[in-house]
């Protein structure tokens, strides 16, 4: 099965772009699922459900969150309507869950999300919770797993791919906004520390630069606010996973608003150490 992983949505000029561009990939790459990051996906904070509807229709399947997913209070009545999912280790108490189970091709299919420590709201501990959820999608003879790990520290992520990396079919880093070069297959799981955001890609982190150059040069705040206009691209991870739920290939596209497509393939990390 071929799955497409698209980082975090950041206001309207990421929606557009996904729109005019979502189903051509689809049927180009002949992807399976999409899978998003919706947290930023309504002016930079949250999601609506307007958005969350117009997201779904441009051919997301699934859609994950992190430590913005509840920005927009009127999530609380969207968990159980649509194929949303907030970090699995917010409190139980929490609204929403933290993993999608679906079927594809005869196989079930679980998508997890997860939020790190470092900056990040209070949750429970990633690390002993995930290794809870995977034993139990183990316990009943789930092999396909795939985990949004939204968080801010580069070390946690890479902490995540070590632990599980030959239990999990992929570990994709969400957050930072900032796509990094190491996409790999490491032992059967495909990794990479940030898919980078789809939006306005000529600022900072898809926002209006005044703000974040007050804050560093004054030190003061302000609200951050998305473009009207802007260079955009899209990111996203695509990879294919055998019938045993490991990954056998991936590549990252980044497709920019003025034609470039740019593809690069994962590289092979066999070594045990």
């Amino acid at each position: 099965m071929k799955i497409g992983f698209i980082g975090d949505i950041v206001g309207r000029p990421a929606r557009d772009t996904i729109g005019e561009n979502l189903k051509r990939l689809r049927e180009e790459y002949q992807l399976d699922i999409v899978i998003a990051n919706y947290e930023n996906a309504s002016h930079g904070f949250g999601l609506t459900e307007k958005n969350c509807v117009e997201l779904l229709d441009h051919g997301i399947d699934v859609m994950s969150g992190g430590n913005h997913s509840f920005d927009k209070k009127e999530i609380l009545t969207l968990f159980d309507r649509y194929p949303l999912i907030r970090p699995v280790n917010y409190p139980k108490e929490t609204e929403g869950t933290g993993i999608h189970i679906t079927t594809i091709s005869e196989y079930k299919v679980a998508i997890i999300n997860l939020m790190g420590y470092y900056t990040m709201p209070m949750v429970d501990n990633p690390f002993t919770k995930i290794v809870e959820v995977v034993e139990e999608l183990e316990a009943q003879g789930i092999k396909h797993i795939i985990i949004d790990m939204h968080a801010e520290s580069t070390a946690e992520k890479q902490t995540l791919l070590h632990l599980l990396r030959e239990r999990v079919s992929a570990i994709i880093g969400t957050h930072t906004h900032i796509g990094t070069d190491d996409l790999q297959i490491n032992m059967g799981c495909c990794y990479v520390t940030d898919v980078g955001m789809t939006g306005c890609r000529d600022n900072v982190i898809g926002m209006s630069t005044d703000t974040p150059i007050r804050r560093y040069l004054q030190g003061t705040g302000g609200h951050f606010d998305i473009p009207d206009s802007c260079q955009t691209h899209l990111q996203m991870i695509i990879f294919e996973l055998d019938d045993a739920g490991r990954s056998i290939d991936a590549q990252k596209i980044k497709l920019l608003d003025d034609g470039r497509e740019i593809a690069t393939k994962a590289f092979k990390q066999t070594s045990i150490k």
